[in-house]
């Protein structure tokens, strides 16, 4: 069956919208979210409130807990956390709740999804190079995990002891191999391609596809500088970084 996987909407509905528009078109049995619904974007609770009724699961993201006030800002960028503090100031308290309250990490149809990584998912490590992967794909026991986090989509697969990386829109999962996916950002990618990614899983074929979506950046980019939000949260948008 085929099943879609979103992350990082980051409070751009324009985004989300696209996204969930083209999930449509192949209408998967089920959809899960790898956290951070809210933080750079100027929609957070019109984004939850869209994506909430559709996921199966949900997993936390460090701009959620980061919203509801239970993740030092210290830890944020200026731009990064003058986001969260506006998005805890507008966010209802029925969605802060729900934010508040999702799991770090859950196992699902035989996989494992996690925000950021699985050795230690509450404290927000990028995986971001075949040597960092090694690492992380020793705390887990599924042949496949789920990340985002980074806004950088691509596959770490592991065998006979060796991490590869790849940017290859499709993956066939391999019996015996292991296997490491960050899905990408729905809203704000950093991988140089300003289309929103996600990913869809077959779970019967074994196979994940990247899928990129346009979506209408300028709307996105407008909202953000009409909340008053940093003028750079809109601009690098345009350039997916």
């Amino acid at each position: 069956m085929l099943h879609a996987i979103v992350s990082d909407i980051h409070g751009n509905l324009e985004a989300l919208e696209a996204v969930l528009a083209d999930i449509e078109r192949h209408r998967p049995a089920s959809m899960v979210c790898l956290g951070d619904f809210v933080g750079y974007g100027a929609s957070p609770n019109e984004c939850i409130d869209r994506l909430r009724p559709l996921v199966e699961h949900a997993v936390v993201g460090n701009h959620d807990l980061a919203a509801c006030g239970k993740l030092q800002l210290t830890y944020f960028n200026t731009n990064a956390a003058m986001a969260a503090q506006w998005t805890e100031a507008v966010l209802t308290p029925e969605n802060r709740r729900y934010i508040a309250e999702l799991p770090f990490a859950v196992k699902w149809r035989d996989t494992l999804l996690v925000h950021a990584s699985p050795a230690e998912p509450e404290n927000w490590h990028y995986v971001l190079s075949p040597v960092e992967a090694q690492a992380e794909m020793d705390a887990y026991q599924e042949a496949l995990c789920f990340i985002g986090h980074s806004h950088y989509a691509g596959t770490f697969d592991r065998w006979d002891g060796k991490v590869h990386y790849s940017r290859a829109p499709e993956i066939r999962i391999e019996t015996g191999h292991r296997y490491l996916v960050n899905v990408g950002a729905v809203g704000q990618p950093r991988d140089g391609n300003p289309h929103a990614a996600y990913v869809l899983y077959d779970d019967i074929e074994r196979v994940v596809r990247h899928v990129r979506v346009e979506y209408d950046v300028a709307g996105a980019m407008k909202r953000i500088l009409d909340a008053g939000l940093p003028r750079f949260l809109a601009e690098r948008l345009q350039w997916g970084e």
